[in-house]
């Protein structure tokens, strides 16, 4: 049986190659101190723990971004979200991600002095709460759950991982799965389409990624999707 402990340490081994791993990997140059890690770490555990019993839909994408969870350790989630920058003109409230501990940034303020804010994570969250989702409801995760970065621009940069590197966030994604049993898979983007598939496994709702020009159709796929399900 799959615990949230059994997949953390399924996490801890990082793939060759340009990855970071935030829950076991210290960022010199970027993180505030050297706590991140932990931080990283326990945040995630909260995250998934407190949605154990109420999880309905399982959003995943494809890999850990650098102005999300390389920060934060939450897959589509920016530090702006947790610390609550983003309900004044989002309105995302800073408890939406979990309420058993205090919320921390892990970067330098002179990074960014607000925390680092993800253009996909504030379309998502934004979408959860203005269709009236409940995101106790929901989890989000990545195909590949750890950071691939470009090696040439550094920690603080993304790349696309390629179809072997994405086999290796397999073990992961089907341990996250097995949390989950009776959720809802919406794969978000074609690259989750791909590890899925490799599964076996086709009870999912694909929908388009939010980057690169995707959100507006995001968005409607995404109030469709709760359309049907009401």
């Amino acid at each position: 049986m799959s615990t949230v402990d059994s997949l953390l340490t399924l996490l801890e081994d990082t793939p060759d190659g340009p990855f970071f791993n935030p829950w076991f990997q210290q960022d010199p140059k970027h993180d505030l101190n050297d706590q991140g890690p932990q931080i990283r770490k326990q945040q995630l555990q909260t995250y998934l723990k407190e949605r154990l019993e109420s999880a309905k839909y399982l959003f995943i994408a494809e890999a850990l971004g650098y102005q999300g969870g390389h920060f934060t350790g939450i897959a589509m989630t920016s530090e702006r979200i947790l610390l609550g920058h983003h309900e004044p003109v989002h309105g995302i409230p800073a408890d939406g991600a979990f309420k058993k501990i205090d919320a921390k940034r892990t970067s330098k303020p002179e990074v960014n002095e607000k925390g680092m804010s993800e253009p996909t994570a504030t379309i998502m969250w934004k979408a959860i709460y203005q269709l009236g989702i409940d995101p106790y409801e929901t989890v989000l995760w990545n195909a590949l759950p750890w950071h691939p970065y470009d090696p040439d621009d550094g920690l603080l940069s993304n790349r696309t991982p390629t179809d072997n590197e994405l086999e290796q966030g397999y073990p992961s994604l089907r341990a996250f799965l097995n949390l989950f049993p009776d959720g809802q898979i919406i794969a978000v983007g074609r690259k989750c389409e791909q590890s899925l598939d490799a599964f076996g496994i086709s009870n999912y709702t694909p929908v388009r990624h939010p980057a690169n020009g995707g959100a507006p159709k995001f968005r409607r796929q995404m109030k469709e999707l709760i359309r049907n399900e009401k």
